[in-house]
């Protein structure tokens, strides 16, 4: 927004595309008109389509006199696992605003804020769980994970949704709650009502896991856990299973809590320490059985100095739906991918690493890494990881034994270094000095049909994680699957614009843009629609 003085205070754009619009300009040329949502134009505007003359109900259900907070940095938009909602995270700083959209009408249905507790409120990512009765709020700053209740008709479609402050699983220490969470009622743009409601109670803030050690590091009830524990639990990219309850809860300090969503309150069943599996890690995927976990640099200031690039391997079943019943740090998972150039850091003690990397993230000058977004083939023979510093991606083979097995580059035509590659042509022009052909990749998705994978890609002003997220081509970059989806290349850049955020960017280690460009991609995701797909 305009004036502001910092970047994603208020609103965001969320661009939609019809299949049909970025095959023509992929394979024709022609520019990819974005679709509108209810009551806005192309690109959505977040504060037309939740509007900000909602009112706020407490967890009595009773109106308050607060007008609805600002909802900037639209984080993530999941597609729930029933192609019919988009779930939005708003990730401005102690908003805590969570969105959900008829994705086939494209207006809002209901908005909701996380709880507050002392450290803080925001939500980082929420998603849909497989069976369509829940979606799952990850409360980065509260270090909750929360539960809103979702009640659907024998169509599928949304009827009632009800945030379950029982269901809540703190995952802090000497947790309280300052705020309870908070709904949004009132008409939406197109003049429709919104739904939900808050069913009040307390959620489980005990400091212990059914281990008996400290869910976070310093708790005074018992002991730290083994392997590091986990010194910081500000919650990054929880990871649900596409065929039960269980969520793969990553940490920014490192470690991995494995809950059970299904419960009331929602409960642990296995935990690790951060020197089993590394901090920072954000994104992971089921394939083959497999649970696949990757850890980046922090997205704090301490990221500047960071570099780090895993990936980590637990077998899904191996996860009972018992608290207490699997020990600490079991079963081990399977190291498939650590740099032998990681810093020292989030639980990396490895000694033939560095402690810090100064080298900032310019392209062709910086050395270090950023694993950031995962996904899977179609067939799940593959997993695809990104590194967002290196513009890289590696590939791991997930049947038999799992391994590398392959790295292909987003700046070359053909994925292996020779010609260039369509993030250049796409790249900002404002800024003479500005690096080109840089697509910072971010988090990934798949289509359908398994022939490509889409990527975000950062802008030259990014929002967040600035010191590792500097690119020079925001939008979605297609990325065409080669070698039965072996390896890869970019194959087109569907080009954002964001010119009404004015607000000031200097990114850390990065180059001192001094354009007008704002738009800053961190997510896409594929609906399918019939034979189509949004």
């Amino acid at each position: 927004m305009a004036g502001k003085a910092a970047l994603g205070i208020d609103g965001s754009l969320l661009w939609i595309w019809n299949n049909k619009a970025i095959e023509k300009q992929v394979d024709r040329g022609r520019s990819a008109a974005p679709m509108p949502c209810a009551g806005t134009t192309a690109p959505c505007d977040t504060n037309v389509v939740f509007p900000a003359g909602l009112s706020e109900y407490n967890e009595f259900n009773t109106a308050t006199e607060n007008a609805r907070p600002l909802a900037g940095r639209l984080h993530s938009a999941f597609i729930d696992p029933q192609q019919k909602y988009a779930l939005l995270s708003f990730f401005a700083p102690s908003g805590g605003m969570i969105g959900v959209m008829d994705a086939e009408n494209k207006e809002a249905i209901a908005l909701f804020r996380a709880t507050q507790t002392g450290t803080g409120r925001t939500n980082h990512m929420s998603f849909g769980r497989y069976d369509g009765l829940a979606i799952l709020v990850c409360n980065l700053d509260g270090r909750i994970v929360e539960r809103i209740d979702v009640t659907r008709d024998a169509t599928g479609r949304i009827i009632a949704l009800t945030y379950n402050m029982k269901a809540g699983l703190g995952v802090g220490k000497g947790q309280t709650v300052v705020e309870p969470p908070r709904v949004y009622l009132g008409s939406n743009a197109v003049g429709h009502p919104l739904i939900g409601s808050i069913e009040a109670g307390n959620s489980d803030f005990s400091d212990l896991t059914p281990n008996g050690f400290c869910k976070e590091n310093g708790c005074t009830t018992g002991p730290n856990g083994s392997s590091g524990g986990r010194p910081n639990n500000a919650i990054l990219c929880p990871i649900p299973a596409n065929n039960n309850a269980l969520v793969y809860v990553t940490l920014a300090g490192g470690g991995l809590l494995v809950v059970d969503s299904s419960t009331t309150p929602m409960a642990i069943v296995a935990e690790y320490g951060n020197e089993v599996i590394n901090g920072a890690g954000c994104a992971g995927t089921q394939a083959n059985g497999l649970i696949h976990l990757d850890g980046g640099v922090s997205a704090g200031a301490v990221g500047l100095t960071q570099s780090t690039y895993a990936v980590y391997v637990l077998s899904h079943a191996a996860f009972p739906f018992a608290p207490g019943h699997n020990s600490e740090n079991q079963p081990l998972p399977v190291v498939v991918i650590k740099d032998p150039t990681n810093t020292l850091t989030n639980g990396n003690h490895d000694h033939s690493g560095v402690s810090s990397n100064d080298t900032g993230q310019i392209p062709g000058t910086t050395t270090r890494r950023d694993a950031h977004g995962v996904v899977a083939t179609v067939d799940e023979t593959y997993v695809h990881t990104g590194d967002r510093i290196q513009n890289k991606v590696e590939v791991v083979k997930t049947r038999g034994q799992s391994k590398p097995v392959a790295i292909y580059d987003l700046t070359s035509e053909n994925g292996e270094g020779r010609g260039i590659g369509p993030c250049l042509a796409a790249s900002v022009t404002d800024d003479p000095s500005m690096p080109l052909n840089d697509p910072a990749p971010d988090l990934i998705s798949r289509s359908p049909n398994g022939d490509y994978l889409f990527v975000a890609l950062r802008g030259p002003a990014p929002v967040t994680a600035n010191h590792a997220a500097q690119g020079s081509c925001p939008g979605v970059g297609v990325i065409k699957l080669e070698k039965g989806g072996k390896s890869g290349r970019l194959y087109g850049v569907i080009r954002t614009t964001n010119t009404v955020d004015t607000a000031p960017s200097a990114p850390p280690g990065g180059y001192a843009y001094t354009g007008r460009e704002r738009s800053d991609v961190h997510f896409v995701d594929i609906r399918i629609v019939g034979e189509s797909t949004d």
